[in-house]
């Protein structure tokens, strides 16, 4: 997980980029569009004086951005320590897709009614560009374009507290399944979104809906948010892999499977002198 935003490379100043509204606007977009697509880990540190050097404006101005972004709930402003992206516990992760499901549900009911063919027609534009994304390997764009899916969906429904809501829960959501996805990290949801347009289309609010759960509940099934699974205790995530000191052997070798070497500068987790492996892995390590 990254701890600190990284300005790699210096990006125009934000008058210049290509986003239309007030320099507050352009960081804001730059910085949501970064979080929707996961290049922002949950816990990044964002430091007014790095995103000021790279969006070339003024610590006050990255202030209202980083202000309004932690109203969505997508950052938490932390009193003399800075800001950061919000890192969801278990409990908020549930509350915010419950809150999701709520929200989805009264936007798919009132897009069937409301959704014009225009509309339908930019959101299976949208659904393209999503499977396009992915088959050239952009997950990033990809996940970018899913969410904003549902943000071009709650717009068809024509509420404007729903279409805010939903600004706020999507990258919420996002920043979940950064956190907490599962297993594989294959994504089917455009298949899923052109069969939720096709129900709209057809005026079909109860197949909408239940497609909408489904498509709901596809993305709750590959995260883990069960408390008891997750430690931040390396010597019990990694107890499997580690012989007991007693019986470690000689330290000149890595117990970890797949350790390409050793250095002999202290003890590692694995019961072996630090090891490259371990060091690499970030493991703690005990000197002698």
């Amino acid at each position: 997980m990254n701890e600190q935003l990284q300005p790699l490379k210096k990006q125009p100043r934000a008058g210049k980029a290509g986003r239309s509204g007030t320099q507050d606007d352009i960081v804001y977009a730059h910085i949501f569009e970064a979080i929707l697509e996961q290049r922002l880990a949950p816990g990044t540190k964002l430091s007014e004086e790095a995103l000021g050097e790279i969006f070339g404006v003024s610590r006050t101005i990255i202030r209202r951005a980083l202000s309004r972004l932690a109203h969505e709930g997508v950052v938490l402003l932390r009193p003399n320590r800075g800001a950061v992206v919000a890192s969801p516990s278990v409990e908020e992760a549930r509350q915010v897709f419950l809150a999701r499901r709520l929200v989805e549900r009264a936007i798919t009911e009132l897009a069937v009614q409301h959704a014009t063919a225009e509309q339908l027609a930019e959101l299976r534009q949208m659904v393209n560009d999503e499977r396009d994304s992915f088959s050239r390997g952009d997950r990033g764009a990809g996940i970018r374009l899913s969410g904003e899916f549902h943000l071009k969906l709650a717009e068809a429904a024509k509420n404007a507290p729903l279409i805010s809501f939903q600004r706020s829960l999507v990258s919420q959501t996002s920043l979940i399944i950064a956190q907490y996805e599962s297993g594989n990290r294959s994504h089917c949801s455009y298949d899923e979104h052109t069969q939720l347009i096709d129900a709209i289309e057809a005026r079909d609010a109860a197949l909408a809906v239940n497609l909408m759960m489904h498509h709901m509940d596809h993305i709750d099934s590959k995260l883990n948010l069960d408390e008891e699974s997750a430690s931040d205790d390396l010597h019990a995530v990694f107890s499997h892999l580690c012989r007991p000191r007693s019986q470690a052997g000689p330290r000149s070798s890595c117990n970890f499977p797949g350790s390409p070497g050793t250095r002999n500068v202290g003890v590692g987790v694995c019961g072996s002198r630090s090891c490259s492996r371990c060091r690499h892995l970030g493991m703690r390590v005990t000197p002698r």
